[in-house]
Protein backbone atom coordinates (compact mmCIF):
# COMPACT_ATOMS: atom_id res chain seq x y z
CA UNK A 1 0.00 0.00 0.00
CA UNK A 2 1.26 3.44 -0.95
CA UNK A 3 -0.13 6.39 0.98
CA UNK A 4 -0.07 10.14 0.47
CA UNK A 5 -0.36 11.92 3.81
CA UNK A 6 -1.73 15.46 3.59
CA UNK A 7 -1.09 17.65 6.65
CA UNK A 8 -2.41 21.08 7.55
CA UNK A 9 0.63 23.26 8.25
CA UNK A 10 -1.08 26.17 10.01
CA UNK A 11 0.20 26.02 13.57
CA UNK A 12 2.25 23.08 14.81
CA UNK A 13 -0.41 20.74 16.21
CA UNK A 14 -1.14 18.84 13.00
CA UNK A 15 2.59 18.46 12.38
CA UNK A 16 3.14 17.13 15.90
CA UNK A 17 0.51 14.45 15.30
CA UNK A 18 2.04 13.66 11.91
CA UNK A 19 5.47 13.11 13.51
CA UNK A 20 4.05 10.36 15.70
CA UNK A 21 2.34 8.77 12.70
CA UNK A 22 5.44 9.08 10.49
CA UNK A 23 7.61 7.24 13.00
CA UNK A 24 5.18 4.31 13.09
CA UNK A 25 4.68 4.23 9.33
CA UNK A 26 8.46 4.04 8.97
CA UNK A 27 8.84 1.33 11.63
CA UNK A 28 6.14 -0.82 10.02
CA UNK A 29 7.54 -0.34 6.51
CA UNK A 30 4.56 1.53 5.06
CA UNK A 31 5.36 3.57 1.94
CA UNK A 32 4.23 7.13 2.70
CA UNK A 33 4.84 10.49 1.01
CA UNK A 34 4.01 13.76 2.74
CA UNK A 35 2.34 16.98 1.60
CA UNK A 36 2.01 20.11 3.74
CA UNK A 37 0.08 23.29 3.10
CA UNK A 38 -0.89 26.36 5.07
CA UNK A 39 2.37 28.22 5.65
CA UNK A 40 5.46 29.35 3.80
CA UNK A 41 8.03 26.66 3.11
CA UNK A 42 10.78 28.50 5.02
CA UNK A 43 8.59 28.61 8.14
CA UNK A 44 8.60 24.84 8.66
CA UNK A 45 11.22 23.56 11.11
CA UNK A 46 12.46 20.22 12.51
CA UNK A 47 11.04 18.33 9.51
CA UNK A 48 13.50 15.41 9.29
CA UNK A 49 10.72 12.90 10.01
CA UNK A 50 9.13 13.58 6.63
CA UNK A 51 12.05 13.05 4.22
CA UNK A 52 11.32 14.59 0.79
CA UNK A 53 8.04 16.24 1.68
CA UNK A 54 6.23 18.66 -0.64
CA UNK A 55 4.79 22.05 0.27
CA UNK A 56 1.84 23.90 -1.27
CA UNK A 57 0.38 27.27 -0.41
CA UNK A 58 -3.03 25.85 0.49
CA UNK A 59 -5.42 27.74 2.74
CA UNK A 60 -4.72 29.37 6.06
CA UNK A 61 -5.85 32.27 8.17
CA UNK A 62 -4.13 35.54 8.96
CA UNK A 63 -4.14 36.72 12.55
CA UNK A 64 -3.49 40.07 14.18
CA UNK A 65 -3.27 40.86 17.89
CA UNK A 66 -4.63 37.52 18.98
CA UNK A 67 -7.57 37.08 16.63
CA UNK A 68 -8.24 36.04 13.05
CA UNK A 69 -8.20 38.95 10.61
CA UNK A 70 -11.09 37.97 8.31
CA UNK A 71 -10.34 40.59 5.65
CA UNK A 72 -6.67 39.66 5.29
CA UNK A 73 -7.53 35.96 5.40
CA UNK A 74 -9.85 36.36 2.41
CA UNK A 75 -7.40 38.67 0.66
CA UNK A 76 -4.60 36.11 0.96
CA UNK A 77 -6.70 33.08 -0.01
CA UNK A 78 -5.51 32.82 -3.66
CA UNK A 79 -8.36 30.51 -4.81
CA UNK A 80 -7.04 30.19 -8.38
CA UNK A 81 -3.70 28.88 -7.10
CA UNK A 82 -5.56 26.47 -4.84
CA UNK A 83 -7.60 25.10 -7.76
CA UNK A 84 -4.46 24.82 -9.88
CA UNK A 85 -2.64 22.86 -7.18
CA UNK A 86 -5.61 20.52 -6.68
CA UNK A 87 -5.88 19.79 -10.39
CA UNK A 88 -2.12 19.43 -10.80
CA UNK A 89 -1.62 16.87 -8.01
CA UNK A 90 -1.32 13.45 -9.68
CA UNK A 91 -2.44 10.63 -7.38
CA UNK A 92 -2.30 7.74 -9.84
CA UNK A 93 0.41 5.96 -7.88
CA UNK A 94 -1.36 6.11 -4.51
CA UNK A 95 -3.82 3.68 -2.97
CA UNK A 96 -4.98 6.01 -0.23
CA UNK A 97 -4.84 9.61 0.93
CA UNK A 98 -4.49 9.92 4.71
CA UNK A 99 -5.49 13.45 5.57
CA UNK A 100 -5.17 15.75 8.57
CA UNK A 101 -7.43 18.64 7.53
CA UNK A 102 -5.37 19.46 4.43
CA UNK A 103 -7.52 20.67 1.50
CA UNK A 104 -5.33 20.08 -1.58
CA UNK A 105 -4.77 16.34 -1.14
CA UNK A 106 -8.36 15.85 0.04
CA UNK A 107 -9.94 17.56 -2.97
CA UNK A 108 -7.49 16.05 -5.45
CA UNK A 109 -8.37 12.59 -4.12
CA UNK A 110 -12.09 13.32 -4.36
CA UNK A 111 -11.71 14.36 -8.00
CA UNK A 112 -9.55 11.31 -8.84
CA UNK A 113 -11.67 8.76 -6.93
CA UNK A 114 -8.93 7.90 -4.45
CA UNK A 115 -10.22 6.95 -0.97
CA UNK A 116 -9.51 9.46 1.80
CA UNK A 117 -9.30 8.80 5.53
CA UNK A 118 -9.68 12.14 7.24
CA UNK A 119 -8.12 11.86 10.71
CA UNK A 120 -8.14 15.15 12.58
CA UNK A 121 -9.44 16.91 15.65
CA UNK A 122 -11.77 18.84 13.34
CA UNK A 123 -13.33 15.57 12.15
CA UNK A 124 -14.50 14.88 15.71
CA UNK A 125 -16.83 17.88 15.48
CA UNK A 126 -18.82 16.14 12.74
CA UNK A 127 -20.49 14.01 15.41
CA UNK A 128 -23.53 15.62 17.00
CA UNK A 129 -22.41 14.09 20.31
CA UNK A 130 -19.39 16.41 20.49
CA UNK A 131 -19.91 19.79 22.21
CA UNK A 132 -19.91 22.65 19.68
CA UNK A 133 -21.19 25.56 21.79
CA UNK A 134 -23.29 27.04 18.98
CA UNK A 135 -23.39 27.33 15.16
CA UNK A 136 -22.98 23.57 14.78
CA UNK A 137 -24.61 23.22 11.33
CA UNK A 138 -22.44 25.89 9.71
CA UNK A 139 -19.24 24.64 11.34
CA UNK A 140 -19.84 21.03 10.34
CA UNK A 141 -20.54 22.08 6.75
CA UNK A 142 -17.29 24.05 6.72
CA UNK A 143 -15.29 21.04 7.96
CA UNK A 144 -16.82 18.68 5.40
CA UNK A 145 -16.15 21.04 2.51
CA UNK A 146 -12.70 22.20 3.59
CA UNK A 147 -11.13 18.73 3.47
CA UNK A 148 -13.67 16.12 2.27
CA UNK A 149 -13.06 12.48 3.13
CA UNK A 150 -14.51 9.03 2.47
CA UNK A 151 -14.14 8.08 6.13
CA UNK A 152 -13.76 10.46 9.06
CA UNK A 153 -11.78 9.56 12.15
CA UNK A 154 -12.02 12.18 14.87
CA UNK A 155 -9.42 12.80 17.57
CA UNK A 156 -10.58 14.13 20.93
CA UNK A 157 -10.04 14.04 24.69
CA UNK A 158 -13.23 12.06 25.30
CA UNK A 159 -14.82 9.02 23.56
CA UNK A 160 -17.90 10.94 22.51
CA UNK A 161 -18.64 8.76 19.46
CA UNK A 162 -17.52 5.44 17.96
CA UNK A 163 -15.40 7.08 15.25
CA UNK A 164 -13.43 9.18 17.77
CA UNK A 165 -10.04 8.03 19.04
CA UNK A 166 -7.71 9.56 21.65
CA UNK A 167 -4.65 11.59 20.65
CA UNK A 168 -1.32 9.81 20.32
CA UNK A 169 1.31 11.49 22.49
CA UNK A 170 4.86 10.34 21.83
CA UNK A 171 7.07 9.33 24.73
CA UNK A 172 10.14 11.58 25.03
CA UNK A 173 13.28 11.35 27.11
CA UNK A 174 13.74 14.75 28.71
CA UNK A 175 16.92 16.39 29.99
CA UNK A 176 15.37 17.22 33.36
CA UNK A 177 11.81 15.92 33.88
CA UNK A 178 11.55 16.99 37.55
CA UNK A 179 8.94 19.74 37.80
CA UNK A 180 10.10 23.26 38.66
CA UNK A 181 7.13 24.83 40.44
CA UNK A 182 7.75 28.45 39.43
CA UNK A 183 8.58 27.65 35.80
CA UNK A 184 5.87 28.44 33.24
CA UNK A 185 5.93 27.49 29.57
CA UNK A 186 4.32 30.15 27.35
CA UNK A 187 3.27 29.50 23.77
CA UNK A 188 1.10 32.27 22.31
CA UNK A 189 2.19 32.39 18.66
CA UNK A 190 -0.81 34.41 17.49
CA UNK A 191 -0.29 37.21 20.01
CA UNK A 192 2.04 40.16 19.49
CA UNK A 193 5.32 39.19 21.16
CA UNK A 194 5.81 42.60 22.77
CA UNK A 195 2.33 42.39 24.28
CA UNK A 196 3.13 38.97 25.71
CA UNK A 197 6.39 40.22 27.26
CA UNK A 198 4.64 43.20 28.84
CA UNK A 199 1.97 40.90 30.23
CA UNK A 200 4.51 38.55 31.81
CA UNK A 201 6.53 41.36 33.39
CA UNK A 202 3.84 41.76 36.04
CA UNK A 203 4.78 38.40 37.55
CA UNK A 204 8.48 38.62 38.49
CA UNK A 205 8.27 35.68 40.89
CA UNK A 206 7.85 33.24 37.98
CA UNK A 207 10.32 32.10 35.34
CA UNK A 208 8.61 32.24 31.93
CA UNK A 209 9.95 30.27 28.97
CA UNK A 210 8.25 31.91 26.03
CA UNK A 211 8.35 30.28 22.58
CA UNK A 212 7.22 32.48 19.69
CA UNK A 213 7.77 32.63 15.91
CA UNK A 214 9.21 36.15 16.25
CA UNK A 215 11.48 35.38 19.20
CA UNK A 216 15.25 34.98 19.29
CA UNK A 217 16.94 33.19 22.16
CA UNK A 218 17.53 35.72 24.91
CA UNK A 219 16.35 36.63 28.41
CA UNK A 220 14.62 39.76 29.65
CA UNK A 221 14.83 39.36 33.41
CA UNK A 222 12.63 36.42 34.33
CA UNK A 223 11.28 36.09 30.76
CA UNK A 224 13.29 33.68 28.63
CA UNK A 225 12.46 34.09 24.95
CA UNK A 226 12.96 31.08 22.71
CA UNK A 227 12.87 30.66 18.95
CA UNK A 228 10.79 27.69 17.70
CA UNK A 229 12.50 24.39 18.58
CA UNK A 230 10.68 21.11 19.05
CA UNK A 231 13.37 19.57 21.27
CA UNK A 232 13.74 22.66 23.46
CA UNK A 233 9.98 23.06 23.72
CA UNK A 234 9.45 19.48 24.89
CA UNK A 235 12.20 19.76 27.49
CA UNK A 236 10.68 22.95 28.90
CA UNK A 237 7.19 21.45 28.82
CA UNK A 238 8.35 18.39 30.77
CA UNK A 239 9.49 20.28 33.88
CA UNK A 240 7.24 23.37 33.74
CA UNK A 241 4.83 23.98 36.58
CA UNK A 242 2.16 25.15 34.14
CA UNK A 243 1.42 26.07 30.53
CA UNK A 244 -0.02 29.27 29.06
CA UNK A 245 -1.12 28.91 25.46
CA UNK A 246 -3.68 29.46 22.80
CA UNK A 247 -6.26 26.69 22.69
CA UNK A 248 -4.76 24.43 20.03
CA UNK A 249 -5.62 20.77 20.46
CA UNK A 250 -2.18 19.18 20.43
CA UNK A 251 -0.43 21.35 23.02
CA UNK A 252 -3.38 20.94 25.37
CA UNK A 253 -3.19 17.18 24.81
CA UNK A 254 0.52 17.09 25.65
CA UNK A 255 -0.09 19.18 28.77
CA UNK A 256 -2.96 16.91 29.89
CA UNK A 257 -0.74 13.87 29.37
CA UNK A 258 1.82 15.37 31.75
CA UNK A 259 -0.74 16.68 34.23
CA UNK A 260 0.16 20.34 33.66
CA UNK A 261 -2.29 23.03 34.62
CA UNK A 262 -3.44 25.14 31.67
CA UNK A 263 -4.22 28.81 31.16
CA UNK A 264 -5.70 29.31 27.70
CA UNK A 265 -6.25 32.40 25.61
CA UNK A 266 -8.01 31.07 22.48
CA UNK A 267 -7.37 32.75 19.15
CA UNK A 268 -10.29 35.10 18.57
CA UNK A 269 -12.71 34.28 15.73
CA UNK A 270 -11.23 30.79 15.31
CA UNK A 271 -14.03 28.42 16.17
CA UNK A 272 -11.94 25.30 16.90
CA UNK A 273 -9.90 27.06 19.56
CA UNK A 274 -13.01 28.57 21.09
CA UNK A 275 -14.61 25.13 21.33
CA UNK A 276 -11.42 23.60 22.76
CA UNK A 277 -11.24 26.26 25.45
CA UNK A 278 -14.89 25.84 26.43
CA UNK A 279 -14.55 22.04 26.47
CA UNK A 280 -11.49 22.09 28.71
CA UNK A 281 -13.12 24.66 30.96
CA UNK A 282 -16.19 22.44 31.35
CA UNK A 283 -13.91 19.48 32.07
CA UNK A 284 -12.24 21.43 34.84
CA UNK A 285 -8.95 20.99 33.00
CA UNK A 286 -8.11 24.63 32.16
CA UNK A 287 -8.59 28.27 33.06
CA UNK A 288 -9.64 30.47 30.14
CA UNK A 289 -9.19 34.17 29.41
CA UNK A 290 -10.44 36.19 26.43
CA UNK A 291 -7.49 38.62 26.59
CA UNK A 292 -4.13 38.78 28.39
CA UNK A 293 -5.77 39.23 31.75
CA UNK A 294 -3.56 39.68 34.87
CA UNK A 295 -6.43 38.66 37.16
CA UNK A 296 -6.84 35.41 35.26
CA UNK A 297 -3.12 34.76 35.69
CA UNK A 298 -3.35 35.40 39.45
CA UNK A 299 -6.22 32.94 39.83
CA UNK A 300 -4.53 30.31 37.68
CA UNK A 301 -1.20 30.50 39.50
CA UNK A 302 -3.00 29.50 42.72
CA UNK A 303 -4.74 26.53 41.12
CA UNK A 304 -3.61 22.89 41.50
CA UNK A 305 -2.11 20.70 38.80
CA UNK A 306 -4.35 18.60 36.53
CA UNK A 307 -4.73 14.86 36.74
CA UNK A 308 -2.51 13.05 34.25
CA UNK A 309 -4.32 11.46 31.31
CA UNK A 310 -2.38 8.51 29.91
CA UNK A 311 -3.14 8.87 26.23
CA UNK A 312 -1.64 6.15 23.97
CA UNK A 313 1.78 6.73 22.46
CA UNK A 314 1.85 4.05 19.74
CA UNK A 315 -0.42 4.40 16.69
CA UNK A 316 0.50 0.93 15.38
CA UNK A 317 -3.10 -0.34 15.87
CA UNK A 318 -4.32 2.57 13.74
CA UNK A 319 -1.78 1.79 11.00
CA UNK A 320 -2.85 -1.88 11.01
CA UNK A 321 -6.48 -0.77 10.74
CA UNK A 322 -5.51 1.33 7.71
CA UNK A 323 -3.71 -1.63 6.12
CA UNK A 324 -6.71 -3.95 6.48
CA UNK A 325 -8.88 -1.56 4.42
CA UNK A 326 -11.97 -2.28 6.54
CA UNK A 327 -12.34 1.39 7.24
CA UNK A 328 -16.03 1.42 8.02
CA UNK A 329 -15.42 -0.98 10.94
CA UNK A 330 -13.95 1.35 13.53
CA UNK A 331 -15.57 -0.02 16.70
CA UNK A 332 -12.74 -2.39 17.67
CA UNK A 333 -10.09 0.27 17.07
CA UNK A 334 -12.08 2.77 19.12
CA UNK A 335 -12.52 0.32 22.00
CA UNK A 336 -8.89 -0.84 22.02
CA UNK A 337 -7.40 2.66 22.04
CA UNK A 338 -9.73 4.06 24.71
CA UNK A 339 -9.02 1.08 26.96
CA UNK A 340 -5.49 2.47 27.27
CA UNK A 341 -6.80 5.68 28.83
CA UNK A 342 -7.28 5.12 32.56
CA UNK A 343 -11.02 5.40 33.11
CA UNK A 344 -10.54 6.64 36.67
CA UNK A 345 -8.36 9.48 35.42
CA UNK A 346 -10.58 10.36 32.48
CA UNK A 347 -12.22 13.77 32.81
CA UNK A 348 -15.90 13.71 31.95
CA UNK A 349 -17.81 16.77 30.74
Amino acid sequence: MRILYGIQGTGNGHITRARVMASTFRTLGVDVDYVFSGRKEQDYFDMDDFADYRVFRGLSFTSKSGQVDSFKTLKNARPLQLIKDIKGLDLRHYDLVFNDFEPITAWAAKQQNIPVIGMSHQAAFLSDKVPMFGRAFFRRALIRNYAPASVYLGVHWQPYAENIIPPFIATHHHDNPVMVENKVLVYLPFENLNNVVEYLKDFPEREFYCYHPDAKDCSIGNIHLRAPSRVGFLNDLANAGGVIGNAGFELASEALQLGKKLLLKPLGKQFEQGINAQTLLSMGAAHVMSYLNPNAMDDWLQSPQNKKLNFPSDPAPLVEWIRKKQWEKVDKLHKYLWQQVDLEQKLIV
